[in-house]
């Protein structure tokens, strides 16, 4: 993981550095059951330990008008040779469909483009997830293909999933 101190303004949401204050609003939001249905349990203990740079992968606070709506991350491999980094995100379900995943999303891939130097980008939603598969697409990413049996979902069922990756320019 590495140290965020960005904070990162879209057209209609803020990205901050995730804080241990989050990991309760953040709990409840990966209790929803439209978003446990994708991510299966998010625990206290995995949340604090990402706000606290124990895991390795990267978070921010997804804020809209100053409330706390989800959680945006992203992981990047060491090697120079292989610059680019996997995101991901959830938000709470209230608020689905109304293009502040797509902005959430918009806004870390500039930074990680602009800031961190990637040229490649990859999200790797589950192959049902049709509303956020949409949203990816919107902002420019590609379909790659499908990883069979990638993951489980929370009654224990592989799950297939979908790899879209973004070049740098072809962020819209």
């Amino acid at each position: 993981m590495i140290a965020v101190v960005a904070e990162l303004q879209g057209e209609r949401v803020r990205l901050r550095p995730l804080a241990a204050d989050d990991v309760e609003r953040l709990t409840e939001i990966g209790a929803e059951p439209e978003v446990a249905r994708w991510w299966g349990e998010i625990t206290r203990e995995h949340l604090l330990d990402k706000a606290e740079g124990r895991d390795d992968a990267t978070g921010f606070a997804i804020e809209h008008e100053g409330e706390v709506i989800g959680l945006a991350q992203f992981s990047e491999p060491g090697e120079d040779e292989f610059k680019h980094a996997n995101i991901d995100l959830f938000l709470t379900s209230s608020l689905h469909g109304q293009g502040l995943g797509r902005d959430a999303v918009r806004t870390l891939a500039r930074w990680l483009i602009d800031e961190r130097d990637h040229h490649r980008l990859t999200i790797d939603p589950a192959l049902t997830n049709e509303p956020a598969i949409r949203a990816y697409e919107a902002v420019g990413f590609k379909r790659v293909g499908v990883m069979r049996r990638y993951w489980r979902d929370p009654e224990g069922v592989w799950q297939d999933g979908l790899l879209l990756d973004l070049l740098a320019d072809e962020l819209e």
